[in-house]
């Protein structure tokens, strides 16, 4: 693709640098589209290990003021692409694994958390030799369009079951959400620069306002988040206490590890084409995968209670606003830090209602899913063989998730933000325990985890199959693949 189409297609580079007030909106932008996960994340954490109220708006800075720190770090030294850094949903598996087995049963929840810090840390280091050892690199000349596109398009659909479900929490607020995003970005974004630039962000407090006019907000319960919040806190390493380091906790932590891995790969595939860089070489995947080992290491050490990986929800946020520029989101990783040590601020933004959150993932995640789909038009969609793996990719992806989530239920959804999160119930087809012992129960973890990821599951399949069926180079788009990537 020559740069001049690729320039048409954002509005600023990713080597742009927008005015400085425009670029501290844009940056402010990829953190609210990036508030819901991030928020959700801590509250899930705090709610398994019956971690105080108080100690919850902490746990929920911390992610923050790490989120600042990594994205950083990622844009400044790592793959240098657009894209924030945060927490995962996919370490949760392990995460309960941990605090649920029998070894912490009666253990509170300071314990439990520096349990979970150890994991992460040990684990961070096995993702940093994988990033800088190059491995990874190698891996991604085997990762063509038909293995990136399902798993692109299924980080995309991932959120499904809770996308429209939140919506319809509060329909007419999160109606209100999902139309402004629909008329800010396709219709008013033709004509006024203001909704080219700001739709999403434009979109929120449109229904937030609106939700505060009409009484969708319990304001009771905001005063007391807001009186029980301090001013000021930096987060600091160890402050729940020192970590603990557990053999067993740390192996059944690489699943989640894995499954960050894949689908950061795919984020970057879709940050680079929606920003109009070139397609990320092996050494800008090692070193994106590099430093999100680091930035797990920070995370251990602060005690979020999770790893960091980067974010689909910026890179649907890239795709609807067409600002790809590294130093917008550098700036809005600068206001997470601000923010994130300001906690007042984070506690008031507990009152976005839930559907408005829902709203957003149905728009954002919605363009992820095409982008992925996008990646096709390199391949020869007339060759059987080629149909075959993609949809064998995408139907796999679905269903085998639909499996292993089978005890993964949000509860109480309909008050708001999930006050409890169910670890996996899903009955192996093997006993591994049984046969193994301790070897067994941490290879069924790890399995079940896999499992659960569509995108590491669509990967996973594509990417073997594709490697092993017999196809020519041009047919499964290589060819084209390889004349635009960048050395």
């Amino acid at each position: 693709m020559a740069k001049e189409e690729k320039k048409l297609m954002v509005v600023y580079g990713i080597d742009d640098k927008p005015p400085l007030i425009e670029s501290v909106f844009l940056g402010f932008q990829h953190y609210l589209t990036m508030f819901g996960a991030t928020i959700i994340i801590p509250i899930v954490i705090a709610g398994a290990i019956g971690m105080p109220e108080h100690e919850t708006g902490i746990l929920i800075s911390t992610m923050f003021f790490v989120s600042g720190i990594c994205t950083l770090l990622q844009t400044t030294w790592g793959n240098r692409l657009p894209i924030v850094q945060g927490g995962t949903f996919s370490f949760l598996p392990p995460f309960f694994a941990i605090v649920f087995s029998a070894t912490l049963a009666n253990a509170g929840w300071e314990m439990k958390i520096q349990y979970v810090q150890g994991a992460i840390i040990i684990g961070s280091f096995v993702e940093i030799i994988i990033g800088f050892s190059g491995a990874i690199g190698y891996i991604k000349k085997y990762l063509g369009p038909i293995t990136i596109a399902p798993t692109i398009a299924l980080i995309g659909l991932a959120l499904y079951a809770i996308g429209f479900p939140w919506l319809v929490t509060d329909i007419w607020i999160g109606g209100l959400a999902l139309l402004a995003l629909i008329v800010y970005s396709q219709f008013l974004s033709r004509k006024y620069r203001l909704f080219m630039l700001f739709p999403v962000i434009l979109a929120i407090f449109t229904a937030w306002i609106a939700a505060f006019i009409f009484g969708r907000v319990d304001m009771e319960a905001l005063r007391v988040t807001l009186s029980s919040a301090p001013w000021i806190r930096i987060p600091y390493p160890g402050q729940w206490g020192m970590p603990h380091f557990k053999a067993a906790f740390a192996i059944g932590m690489l699943a989640g590890y894995l499954a960050s891995i894949v689908e950061s790969v795919g984020d970057y595939y879709a940050c680079a084409r929606l920003a109009g860089a070139p397609v990320p070489s092996g050494k800008r995947i090692s070193r994106g995968i590099g430093f999100e080992g680091i930035g797990c290491l920070v995370a251990g050490l602060l005690g979020t209670g999770n790893g960091t990986t980067s974010y689909s929800e910026n890179i649907g946020a890239i795709g609807i606003t067409k600002v790809g520029s590294r130093w917008v989101v550098q700036i809005g990783a600068i206001v997470m830090l601000i923010l994130g040590a300001f906690g007042k601020f984070g506690a008031f933004f507990t009152s976005l209602p839930t559907a408005i959150v829902g709203a957003m993932f149905c728009g954002l995640f919605g363009m992820i899913a095409s982008v992925g789909l996008s990646n096709l038009q390199f391949v020869d969609l007339n060759n059987s063989r080629n149909l075959f793996i993609i949809g064998f990719a995408f139907f796999m992806g679905l269903s085998v998730p639909f499996w292993a989530k089978g005890g993964w239920i949000f509860a109480d959804v309909g008050a708001g933000y999930p006050e409890g999160f169910l670890p996996p119930t899903v009955q192996m087809p093997i006993n591994w325990e049984a046969s193994m012992g301790l070897a067994g129960r941490t290879l069924a973890e790890i399995i079940t985890t896999i499992s659960a990821t569509g995108m590491a599951v669509a990967a996973i399949i594509a990417g073997i199959m594709d490697n092993i069926i017999p196809g020519t180079r041009e047919s499964r788009g290589l060819a084209y693949w390889e004349e635009m990537a960048e050395d």
